[in-house]
């Protein structure tokens, strides 16, 4: 439409004809923007993943009743922290008592397992629990300078367009609108950039902190639930004891 057309290209002129250092400041921010949305869809359908796996897990978890079966299906749940959780316990008792299957053998006892073997299970599964959290939070930090570094760079554009709005007048001798509105332009496009740019990374960043947060709870828990699983007594011999 002829409208569409004149309305984008009035739009586009200000920054068509900035000066050099105007155009740096709107390409550093553009890039931080296509940065920062890039890593917001990334990180949006990683946790959606984590989510779905991590449910489908949980679930065969509290059905399960073999260690070892549940141990192998573990590692096709890559995306589940909790899952990562289960296989780092896994690997460790397998270590203790020579495979997996020897951790049935162990179990179908019902004694429960020793507490030095469940306190070298906790650090395992403390371990695997940090670094779960730390490949949720990644990237969150360049969200996080985007959101604080992009309004003073936007700043920083604005004070740019001023000086050339007052270099404009010096030169005409004029303050009129002609000579003063290029200037003036660059410095809003510059703020608005700024803005653009540091209002999604905030909001993204809180909101991945938050989930990254969440799933930190929900290991502690599972980690506490599986370390009772391991220690309880089966009722059979609980009762005949």
């Amino acid at each position: 439409m002829p409208g569409t057309a004149g309305l984008s290209t009035s739009v586009l002129d200000p920054i068509l004809s900035a000066g050099p250092l105007a155009r740096f400041v709107l390409g550093v921010l553009l890039f931080f923007s296509v940065i920062c949305w890039a890593l917001i869809v990334e990180k949006f359908w990683e946790f959606r993943a984590i989510k779905r796996e991590s449910r489908a897990f949980t679930k065969a978890f509290r059905e399960s009743r073999r260690f070892s079966l549940l141990y192998t299906a573990a590692k096709r749940f890559r995306w589940s922290p909790v899952a990562s959780l289960y296989t780092a316990a896994g690997h460790e008792l397998a270590s203790v008592y020579g495979g997996v299957e020897a951790v049935d053998a162990v179990l179908d006892e019902g004694e429960g397992l020793p507490r030095e073997t469940l306190d070298a299970v906790h650090r395992a599964m403390r371990r695997a629990s940090e670094a779960e959290v730390g490949r949720m939070e990644r990237y969150l930090p360049f969200l996080a300078t985007t959101a604080s570094a992009a309004p003073f760079i936007g700043l920083f554009g604005t004070v740019v367009g001023i000086m050339n709005a007052f270099h404009n007048i010096g030169q005409q001798g004029s303050a009129n609108l002609a000579v003063v509105a290029p200037g003036i332009s660059e410095a809003l496009i510059a703020t608005a950039a700024g803005l653009g740019a540091a209002i999604p990374a905030v909001m993204a960043y809180n909101f991945f902190v938050n989930r990254s947060k969440r799933w930190a709870t929900e290991m502690d828990g599972f980690t506490l639930e599986l370390l009772n699983v391991l220690a309880r007594p089966t009722p059979q011999k609980a009762v005949t004891r």
